[in-house]
């Protein structure tokens, strides 16, 4: 019985927030939105750097030149020539930008643009960028302060002004078009979770439709060959298979139910004969016809679990490289003897050797089965024939009989479980024998052909060869 599905609690289902966070739709859109916004801070930082932050290299080296280059006049000469120096520099500034202070001990103005010394300006050695009165305007500098030995003071600088506006600009740049992009982070969030959320609600639709019991419903494609796509298709593939499994597990159940129930009345119909006779011997025998149906169903079980452990590939850890050509020799010598009783003519031809990589016992077993079909629907004076040959990248094992053979409408039936043709009827088995066939060639790899022999049925197992074709051998022909 399929469990009922989980509803998730009331307050919960009332949070839609909750669950919003809570989505791989909503985590990857801000994972998409964070990392949106960290490029857009990065290139804001450094396009501040390539910018703003040059302007005030350059402005630092100019100005450090200068106080290096005006410290020098004054060992060499005195104020007098650091004052013609800087009236000197001001006449050549064509870009208005520079500033000069240069005082005495006393405080009085030597030479320079600025009026009186400004009051912040205190220390020596160090950087200033302070509003300033400049030609009777007000403006901002970016100034060093240097202190001479004589007791005079110099302040050499710039005019950053119209620099502290282009660094707001690029500043208001950044931070808007870090906005901006946070913005579209959102936005493109939105849109990958929408997005995701239409591409895996058919995901969800059928997970739901499975879980109520519709087998059939299948995950649509949107023809975009993308690998929600083939996610679906994949997914498509397993719910085939789990549906053939099912149809499979139901043909089992009804076809044991209705072959098994024959067997089982009359061994009780028999047990009962048996006890109301009262014949120590009609008992034995009674018992002993019994013990032997037993066997028989016994043996339909134990070819069920067989061919289930099969399809489950749990045999492939037995997997291993062996000489096909010596396994297929030991079943022709174990059947041989079966063809002479019936006076069948038994044909065989084999390579010296056949490489194969795969498990050794079910290969004979299955291998074995098509053996004895062939050679329980012969006709006495007919003839079975056992091959491999070795094709390219293919092993190819083909057994024939001059048996009625199987109608084509029937071929892909009678690998079913419990499936029985119409000339088989009457003969003992179970129906499974091709179905362990067709198990055995699926879990190599393989696939199981059932063709015309003209007359006769030719069954042929193909397997993929474990290794490149190699110079063949002169095949061993033998009629037993």
């Amino acid at each position: 019985m399929t469990p009922p599905l989980t509803l998730p609690p009331p307050d919960e289902a009332e949070r839609p927030l909750l669950r919003l966070v809570r989505s791989t739709g909503f985590k990857l859109a801000a994972l998409h939105a964070v990392l949106l916004v960290l490029s857009a801070i990065t290139l804001g930082g450094f396009f501040w750097w390539s910018t703003a932050g040059y302007l005030n290299r350059q402005t630092d080296q100019t100005v450090r030149t200068d106080v290096l280059l005006l410290s020098a006049r004054w060992r060499e000469d005195d104020q007098t020539a650091i004052a013609r120096a800087i009236a000197q520099r001001l006449a050549e500034d064509a870009d208005d930008e520079a500033i000069y202070l240069l005082t005495d001990p006393a405080g009085t103005v030597l030479a320079g643009n600025l009026d009186r010394w400004p009051g912040a300006a205190n220390a020596e050695g160090q950087w200033y960028e302070l509003p300033l009165v400049r030609a009777g305007a007000a403006t901002v500098g970016r100034i060093y302060v240097l202190d001479l030995p004589d007791g005079a003071r110099l302040l050499v600088g710039r005019d950053v002004k119209q620099r502290l506006s282009l660094r707001e600009l690029v500043a208001d740049a950044v931070l808007y078009g870090t906005g901006l992009a946070v913005v579209l982070a959102a936005l493109g969030g939105v849109l990958v979770r929408r997005l995701l959320q239409s591409r895996l609600a058919p995901v969800a639709e059928t997970a739901t439709a499975i879980g109520h019991g519709d087998l059939s419903h299948r995950v649509p494609l949107s023809g975009a060959d993308d690998d929600f796509d083939r996610l679906a298709e994949t997914l498509n593939a397993m719910l085939d298979r789990i549906g053939v499994l099912m149809e499979g597990v139901r043909e089992v159940s009804n076809a044991i139910a209705h072959d098994l129930r024959t067997p089982l009345a009359r061994l009780r119909g028999r047990l009962e004969e048996s006890l109301g006779s009262g014949d120590p011997a009609s008992l034995r025998v009674a018992v002993e016809r019994g013990i032997a149906e037993l066997d028989g169903i016994i043996g339909v079980f134990h070819a069920l679990l067989r061919i289930a452990e099969i399809e489950a590939g749990a045999r492939r850890s037995a997997f291993a490289a062996f000489d096909l050509a010596a396994v297929l020799a030991d079943a022709a010598d174990l059947y041989g003897a079966a063809a002479d009783e019936r006076g069948l003519v038994f044909d065989v031809s084999l390579p010296q050797a056949l490489p194969m990589v795969g498990d050794r016992d079910m290969l004979l077993q299955a291998v074995a089965n098509l053996l004895d079909n062939a050679i329980k629907f012969t006709a006495p004076g007919g003839a079975v024939r056992l091959t491999a040959v070795r094709h390219g990248a293919e092993v190819a094992i083909a057994v024939a009989d001059q048996g009625p053979g199987i109608p084509p409408e029937e071929r892909g039936r009678v690998v079913e479980r419990f499936y029985r043709a119409e000339a088989s009827r009457g003969t003992p088995g179970s129906g499974l024998g091709l179905a362990l066939v067709q198990a055995v060639a699926q879990l190599h790899g393989g696939m199981l052909q059932l063709e015309d022999a003209g007359p006769g049925l030719r069954a042929t197992l193909v397997f993929p060869a474990p290794e490149p074709q190699v110079d063949a051998e002169p095949p061993l022909a033998a009629v037993v």
